[in-house]
């Protein structure tokens, strides 16, 4: 049995913000796989299903980002799960929009969910950590995290979210670097372009083309009118 964590804050308001974004991967995840309704469970709502042939339970604190720990210590310790089959989704500032990067254990790197999930049942869990952006400056850091995400932010979110879900067997294998290459094929590509040579390359064929056979041609007389008509001299 593994358990997945979203991490956001609860109720209509926070929705859309990209705090929320964890909120928003598990939902995409249980719909996908056509797991139960959530029910309120451990100071959470909680959905059941299976991934690729193992049961795995969807959890969503309900206590606030910065409590998120209670939540997730209480699931784990009524259904004997281990640090080590904790997933948890959440939002990274420290990533670009649009960017997935997903690693064991750490240190939590400011953010409130996982300050709080670290004392209950330490670091072991897996950390999916979806890129929202930094807005640049530190004063701007809350305003960005508990703002709605833009209109434009859905080219990159919804194919994210829809990638995310359809190969969550891969997170239930413990296939990392398996899932990473298919977000990468999603968001991550850049077109095929026909390759070119490089720029000083590029002038020496240039060169090459313009350039013209260097023969010392006579200056008159009819070798010199023949010469001048093959070379245009």
């Amino acid at each position: 049995m593994q358990l997945f964590v979203g991490l956001g804050n609860p109720g209509s308001q926070y929705q859309n913000h990209r705090h929320n974004v964890g909120f928003m991967a598990v939902e995409a995840i249980a719909r996908e796989h056509g797991f139960g309704p959530f029910r309120a469970k451990f100071g959470g709502l909680l959905s059941e299903g299976s991934i690729g042939g193992e049961k795995v339970l969807i959890l969503k604190p309900q206590t606030y980002m910065n409590h998120s720990g209670d939540a997730v210590q209480q699931a784990c310790q009524f259904y004997k799960i281990a640090p080590e089959d904790v997933t948890v989704f959440y939002d990274e500032l420290d990533l670009a929009p649009g960017k997935v990067r997903i690693k064991r254990g750490g240190g939590n790197g400011g953010h409130n969910g996982l300050r709080s999930i670290d004392p209950q049942i330490g670091t072991a869990y897996r950390r999916v950590r979806i890129g929202i952006g930094h807005p640049g400056a530190k004063e701007l850091v809350n305003h960005h995290v508990l703002g709605d995400f833009a209109k434009a932010d859905a080219e990159w979110l919804e194919p994210l979210l829809e990638t995310l879900a359809r190969n969550a067997d891969l997170v239930v294998k413990g296939d990392d670097n398996g899932l990473m290459n298919k977000l990468a094929l999603v968001l991550g590509s850049e077109p095929v372009k026909t390759e070119k040579a490089p720029p000083k390359a590029q002038s020496h064929i240039r060169q090459a083309r313009a350039a013209k056979p260097q023969v010392k041609m006579p200056e008159s007389g009819p070798m010199a009118d023949m010469l001048r008509k093959m070379f245009g001299k």
